[in-house]
Order: structure tokens, then C-alpha cells, then sequence
């Protein structure tokens, strides 16, 4: 659908640029994105997609160039002026208030009423109109803390219905979704856009690119390499016009004979998080752990890393059976596990790359740290694993999601960890850094080391392992092995939806 057949765009850039000193973010973009299209914006980290969307949303100011909405200039006066004239953005990190109430969240400055006076009944009202157009039936009045990450989203989607958007904007919606979580919102975004709304969608999923875009524009290095129909691409055009060559293999995994069981898991249990489970990983494997949320699989790793002392069950790493008090007794057994969140859990943000890679094993000089020895290890692992950063004291929180993935892997790495979970690795990360990630588990697992991989995207699972563990409610509920991979028969465990043979826990 273009613009002409549409009439005015809802938005038209024309010669947009940003810098910021020292950096072009945004270089002289001209684009326009017609009403009720899915506009997908796709590109490797950095390549100037978020800061493009804050220009429109006017949570930057551009340094060049014009911006039109419906065909009228508009000067920068910050997000609330950009709300007012129909344009809303839901950032990965919702804006939301935690401890007001849904109906208070979605009229955040202009609240029903007249007089001075805000009418509750009528915010209420209003609200649950707003919350059935996105398909979300809950009451008003519950605090926002204690939604889900999916119901939160929706309210963000119901507060850009609140100001009549006629512009959204939506940055890696999907990123914390299970994927009948993010079905349903591509439900909500077909429905918007017949209503006439034009959705900018931020995506590292090549699926859901083709999925639910209408048309796709690539950026790199700031500016726009090509827009074209979904419908006139292919995966190994997108990627190749994503990162400027050829990937030749996203999933790159040699499936080799496995060796002897490394991890060896039996009866573990914590609370009701994970449930008497039994499993074991051979050298050489990369075994997959599915499940929706809340299947239990993070609080699993995290048990047997013991950031979460299991009740019950014992855990043997090479025939030796390990006494596990917290994650320093697993790093001494040669465990490493690269978090879920790695901005939360896996990363002194502030501190330097060099001092987050020797976390765990610091190199030591008559009792005190040797800087020297510290810089050269941290300097080995940035050029062995392609970190992209000058300077190994650069804080780790300016690095890009893929190189902060790095760092926590090169922290493992210098622990000579034998035994490595990775929890949802990719999230987050485009197709360049994911395809490097997988490359270094595949050569984890071609050296003898044990890898299991927690994602929930299925495509990684059935690329890259040998064989997929299903959770659900805490237990092992089915094993696929690789000659019987299949998406159906995985979400099928996953959901319970029919009986499978041979359920329950693996030895």
C-alpha cells in the first residue's frame, strides 16, 4: 500500500539526520509511511533504527532535516507535544507507572472530568473501552505493578488509543513475549492498522519481519540501505542487506557423535519451580531447554548454578557428584551460566570490560589484583571473541547487546567453565551478533563442553541442538531427539494440547 494510492502519509521524513558528537546516528533519511501500513525497521544494533524513532516521537531533537504528519511540518517540542499530535512509541521498557492504577495510566494528563474535577466513573468507563480494543479484559482499578509483562504492553498500546495515535511506534515488541503472546499482539496490530493507524515496528525476528510487515526498511550505519515489500524479499536477502554480506549459515552447528555425560542431573527440586527433574548432557551436546514462561527452565539453570539452592536432588559434573552452596562452589566445578538478563544479573554496568570478564576469576599478585595481567586477558578475549570495543576499561553498559553477550561468555571462557548455560541468549541481538554467538556455542561444543540453551524461540532450538528438553509446570514433560525435531510436537509438550509418549523425567 503507498502513499499515493493512500493520499497524505501519516508520516513523511525528508533529509532527517543526528549527531551527537563525535557520531552520525541518523544520516539524511527520507522516507513516507502511508496510514494502516506495517512499516518493519530492520538493521544491526547501532545501525540508527531506535534514535530514528525517538526523532519522530520527538524524544530527540533531529540536527537535520524536515518531519511532516499528515502532511503538515512539525517543529520539535518534545514527546508530549508529539503525543498530542497523534504520535505514541512503546519503548522496549515500558513508561508506565507502577504503583497507579491502569485506568490513572492510560489519562495521565488529561483526565476525564470537567470543572478542575477528575471523574472516576468516567476514567473507568473509558478505560475499559480502551482495554477491549486490545483485547484485554481486566479491572481498571489493578495496579499496574501487578500486571504481566504482556498485559503491561496492551495498557501501552491502549494509552496510544487514549490520545487518538495515528502514528505508533513500536521498538522489539515481542522481545519478552511467548509466542502466543506475540500472535495475539499481531492480532492487535492488524486491527489497528484497518483503523487507519500507520505502525512503525522495530524487529530482529526475521519471521515475524515477513509475518507482519508490509513493507521493511533496512538500516545501516545511520542511513537507509533499501524499502521494500516484504513480499519482494527473502531471510538471505534481509540479512544480507541487514549486515552489507552474506551470512552464510545463521545457525551454524556441526552435529558431531556425542561423548561421555559431563552434567548429570537427578531428582532436583525447588518449591514449585522445578519439579523432580532428572537429565544428563553429554560432551560434545548442545541440549535445548522449551517451555512457555514460567515453565520452570530459568529457575532450573539457576539452581543448578545455585543462585537458587535446589530442596532437594543432586547434580555430578564427570562422574563426581558436587556440593553446591551458591554460584562460587559451581564456578569452582566448572558451571558458567549467561544470565537471562544480562543488564540485571549478568553485568557491573558501570565497571569496565576488562574488570566484568575477570569477575569471577581475578588475577591475583602478591594479594592484590595485577591490573597488567587483567588488561591482557580481557585484550586475548576481545579479539578472540570479536568484542567491538577500542579500549578494554570502556564501561560495559555503552556496549551494544551482542558485545555485552561477549563479555559475559569471555567471563566464562577464563573460568575454563566445562559445563555452560545459556538463557535466551539472542534476546535482544540482531542477526549478526547472534549468528557470532551460535558459532561460539557450536565451538564450545566442539571442544567437549556441555551447552544447554534456554530460548524460546523455536527456530534456535531446532537449529541448534542435538536434542530439546520440554518444561512445563516445573517438570520435564517429553525429550525430542534431532531425527524427530518438529515445532509442533515441541509446542505440543510445551502446552499439554495432546499425550505423548514417552513424558516425564530422562535419565
Amino acid at each position: 500500500m503507498t502513499s499515493t494510492e493512500q493520499g497524505r502519509p501519516a508520516v513523511a521524513l525528508h533529509g532527517v539526520g543526528k549527531r551527537f558528537p563525535g557520531v552520525v546516528a541518523v544520516s539524511e533519511v527520507t522516507l513516507a509511511i502511508p496510514p494502516g501500513e506495517v512499516h518493519v525497521f530492520a538493521g544491526e544494533n547501532g545501525a540508527g533504527k531506535s534514535t530514528l524513532m525517538k526523532l519522530i516521537a520527538q524524544v530527540e531533537q533531529p540536527s537535520s532535516g524536515r518531519i511532516e504528519l499528515d502532511g503538515v511540518p512539525v517543529a520539535y517540542q518534545g514527546p508530549g507535544a508529539a503525543r498530542r499530535l497523534g504520535v505514541s512509541m512503546v519503548h522496549q521498557e515500558f513508561a508506565l507507572a507502577p504503583d497507579l492504577s491502569v485506568a490513572e495510566n492510560l489519562f495521565i494528563g488529561h483526565e476525564p472530568g470537567r470543572g478542575g474535577w477528575i471523574s472516576r466513573a468516567e476514567e473507568r468507563r473509558a478505560a475499559r473501552e480502551l482495554l477491549g480494543h486490545v483485547g484485554l479484559n481486566i479491572d481498571p482499578g489493578r495496579r499496574v505493578a501487578l500486571l504481566s509483562t504482556a498485559e503491561q504492553q496492551r495498557v501501552e498500546l491502549a494509552k496510544a488509543l487514549a490520545v487518538q495515535a495515528k502514528v505508533l511506534i513500536l521498538d522489539e515488541p515481542t522481545a519478552s513475549l511467548t509466542e502466543r503472546e506475540a500472535e495475539e499482539l499481531f492480532g492487535i496490530v492488524r486491527e489497528l492498522t484497518a483503523r487507519g493507524i500507520a505502525v512503525l515496528y522495530i524487529s530482529h525476528r526475521l519471521d515475524e519481519i515477513f509475518e507482519i510487515g508490509d513493507r521493511v526498511t533496512v538500516m545501516r550505519d545511520g542511513a537507509i540501505v533499501a524499502t521494500r515489500p516484504v513480499t519482494e524479499l527473502d531471510e538471505d536477502r534481509l540479512v544480507q542487506l541487514m549486515v552489507g554480506r552474506d551470512v552464510e549459515n545463521l545457525y551454524p552447528r556441526t552435529h558431531n557423535e556425542p561423548g561421555p555425560v559431563r552434567l548429570e542431573v537427578r531428582g532436583l527440586t525447588r518449591a514449585d519451580a522445578v519439579r523432580d527433574v532428572s537429565f544428563e548432557v553429554r560432551a560434545g551436546e548442545i541440549v535445548g531447554l522449551a517451555g512457555l514462561v514460567g515453565a520452570g527452565r530459568t529457575e532450573l539453570a539457576r539452581a543448578v548454578f545455585g543462585a537458587e539452592l535446589p530442596d532437594a536432588g543432586t547434580i555430578a559434573l564427570d562422574g563426581k557428584r558436587l556440593r553446591i552452596r551458591g554460584p562460587s562452589d559451581a564456578i569452582a566445578a566448572g558451571i558458567g551460566y549467561l544470565t537471562e538478563s544480562r543488564k540485571t544479573d549478568g553485568l557491573a554496568l558501570p565497571l569496565g570490560v576488562d574488570k566484568n570478564i575477570t569477575l569471577a576469576k581475578l588475577p591475583m599478585r602478591a594479594g592484590l589484583i595485577d591490573l597488567a595481567a587483567e588488561r591482557k586477558i580481557a585484550e586475548r578475549e576481545r579479539d578472540g571473541l570479536r568484542i567491538r570495543v577500542p579500549w578494554v576499561g570502556r564501561p560495559v553498559r555503552t556496549l551494544s547487546g551482542g558485545n555485552q553477550q561477549k563479555v559475559i561468555l569471555a567471563r566464562w571462557l577464563e573460568t575454563g567453565a566445562e559445563v555452560l548455560f545459556f538463557d535466551e541468549p539472542g534476546r535482544g541481538m540482531d542477526v549478526g551478533a547472534k549468528s557470532e554467538m551460535f558459532q561460539q556455542m557450536d565451538s564450545l561444543a566442539a571442544r567437549g563442553k556441555a551447552v544447554v540453551f534456554i530460548s524460546s524461540y523455536l527456530p534456535e532450538l531446532l537449529n541448534m541442538c542435538d536434542r530439546i528438553l520440554v518444561m512445563r509446570g516445573g517438570r520435564i514433560t517429553g525429550e525430542v531427539p534431532r531425527a524427530e525435531f518438529s515445532e509442533e510436537r515441541v509446542v505440543a509438550l510445551a502446552t499439554g494440547a495432546r499425550n505423548v509418549e514417552n513424558g516425564g523425567n530422562h535419565d
